[in-house]
């Protein structure tokens, strides 16, 4: 029913759950999938790793739920982009909040290659599932933007979907970030370039988000262009 509101035990538990779901990107984002512990996540959460045990009962399943949360919060920032946008306008807006939300501790470094893991995503069907979805919405921006030039047609859409994904886990991030030579936003700016325009292409000033709206707020700067 409409306005039915969930019994107290249970939004506590979802909001835990949300909170877990939180560390374990930032933990991931920080030290990767291998040596993160399920006691990193307890201790970061500030919770008994028992309790803990209650919402995952693995490693695998704890770092397969952040990787569909990840997944779904790309497919709603697609949606939520201005039709006016063309396909590679969406996909630099992608990468552009991709990148940001990297910068925050929201997004993992890319999944480990061992069997286990490997394993459990393909198990899991909430990943499985919007992993096929994202895929086949980034691989249709791909074909658009190649029908109006906007990618060299002879590249694979395997290459160019996976460079895409490949770069808001890119450590190139946090070398940057250490070097303390960029801001965030200049760090952005300069992947979101040369991902798509390469080291030789022109640089265009970036336009700016207003830092209180919801993004993606500024057209991606192809927009600038003459259509």
């Amino acid at each position: 029913m409409l306005g039915l509101k969930l019994p107290f035990k249970q939004q506590q538990f979802e909001a835990r759950e949300e909170a877990i779901l939180d560390a374990v990107n930032s933990l991931l984002s920080r030290k990767g999938y291998d040596l993160m512990t399920m006691d990193d996540v307890a201790e970061a959460v500030g919770i008994a790793k028992g309790s803990l045990y209650k919402h995952f009962s693995s490693k695998e399943k704890l770092a397969a739920a952040a990787m569909v949360r990840l997944l779904n919060e790309t497919l709603v920032e697609l949606d939520a982009m201005p039709e006016a946008w063309s396909a590679i306008d969406r996909l630099e807006g992608m990468l552009r909040w991709s990148l940001e939300h990297r910068l925050k501790g929201g997004v993992p470094h890319l999944p480990s290659t061992r069997g286990a893991f490997q394993r459990s995503l393909l198990m899991n069907l909430d990943y499985v599932a919007a992993a096929m979805k994202l895929n086949k919405r980034v691989y249709a921006l791909i074909d658009e933007a190649k029908l109006h030039g906007d990618i060299a047609q002879d590249m694979p859409n395997e290459v160019v979907a996976f460079t895409l994904y490949a770069r808001s886990c890119d450590p190139t991030v946090d070398f940057l970030r250490q070097s303390k030579t960029l801001s965030d936003a200049e760090i952005v700016d300069a992947l979101v370039d040369t991902t798509l325009r390469g080291l030789t292409g022109s640089r265009r000033k970036a336009l700016r988000r207003k830092p209180d709206a919801h993004p993606p707020a500024a057209a991606p700067r192809s927009l600038a262009r003459t259509r």
